[in-house]
């Protein structure tokens, strides 16, 4: 359980609203640290109905107490500037994958893919100042950090500051520039990340939260993820798999597969999907899933067409616990046509087992 942290930092209560954030951090001055924690994984989006200027940003904060500053190292997806998805290099081993492609268990053999940029360094480097703040949500005292960005335009975010077991959460209150995020932190190097073989053996359940765009309109999104699920492998020990039976009605939806889509041979309504790790120096993962049904439907092995693409950033606390991601999906239509950004997929979210 997450609660509410308290903070010596300021003694006076302030409201908390866009309109009225007009007070801003004048320098950088010492102060502690949000929820105690140094280290963040974040991920961000501006996500409107019928916007074709929405983006996603993921990666992590950095707090400085000493310095009372704090510096940010960001990938950005925007829906203006399309990325095409890039291979990773991995194809699952045959212990967790198959060339059949009547296989009831086992991914195909394909090379996984993720969004374009997300495998080399992060392209947006922000420094800013912050305070940590007492102000009144609900008529009730709440510690929040209050960051503004050394940025070309006004840039300021608010979030309320909760602490758990080992573990610290911001949960989003305001952001000049996103509709929407999430972020958790601890004292644990950025450089400490977890292997999948941890992944897929984590006890407790990961919970998904967060909000997608796509055909124009955003929806919240939340469930289970079923990472025990997954499949290890013997070889490509980086990767996991998982072959999700059943799955007609979601690849079905606005007649995907007309041709393949409702059948019950294997793999014609299933989905795929891959879980890899992106760096052993930092907590870069990659999610990649598709319906079997749409690549038939094209005569491809492994599918070619408008795939999800879910970069993502592992949440580990104070002890070096895996405890699930942060993300983004930035999945951009392939096709062309005459509004191609209206296929575009987005989402920002939250796979946890600390909601």
């Amino acid at each position: 359980m997450f609660r509410i942290a308290r903070t010596l930092a300021m003694a006076f209560l302030v409201a908390v609203a866009a309109t009225a954030a007009t007070v801003l951090p004048a320098q950088a001055d010492a102060q502690e640290l949000p929820g105690g924690k140094a280290n963040y994984v974040v991920s961000l989006g501006h996500l409107r109905d019928a916007a074709r200027n929405n983006w996603v940003r993921l990666g992590t904060y950095e707090f400085d107490a000493a310095a009372g500053t704090v510096a940010a190292r960001m990938y950005v997806w925007e829906h203006a500037v399309p990325k095409a998805r890039v291979g990773t290099g991995t194809v699952p081993d045959s212990s967790c994958s198959s060339n059949d492609l009547k296989s009831t268990t086992h991914v195909l053999a394909c090379e996984i893919k993720t969004a374009g940029g997300f495998t080399g360094a992060p392209t947006e480097l922000r420094t800013g100042v912050y305070e940590l703040r007492t102000v009144t949500i609900d008529g009730v005292a709440t510690p929040i950090v209050w960051i503004s960005w050394n940025h070309a335009t006004a840039w300021t975010e608010q979030w309320k500051i909760e602490t758990g077991t080992n573990l610290a959460r911001l949960s989003f209150l305001y952001n000049t520039k996103a509709t929407t995020g999430y972020a958790y932190g601890s004292n644990a190097p950025l450089t400490t990340r977890r292997a999948m073989s941890s992944v897929q053996s984590h006890p407790a359940d990961i919970k998904l939260q967060g909000t997608s765009w796509a055909k124009d309109v955003t929806q919240p999104i939340a469930g289970t993820f079923g990472h025990r699920n997954f499949r290890t492998c013997d070889t490509t020990t980086w990767c996991l798999t998982y072959l999700q039976p059943s799955s007609s009605a979601a690849c079905q939806k606005e007649g995907g597969c007309p041709h393949y889509g409702g059948g019950t041979a294997a793999n014609v309504s299933s989905i795929q999907y891959y879980l890899q790790k992106l760096s052993n120096i930092d907590r870069r993962d990659t999610m990649w899933h598709w319906c079997s049904c749409l690549a038939l439907e094209r005569g491809e092995t492994c599918y070619t067409g408008n795939s999800h693409v879910k970069p993502m950033y592992q949440v580990i606390d104070d002890t070096g616990t895996f405890r699930g991601w942060v993300g983004v999906e930035a999945s951009y239509w392939p096709n062309g046509g005459e509004d191609p950004r209206k296929s575009d997929m987005f989402a920002v979210y939250r796979l946890t087992d600390a909601l």
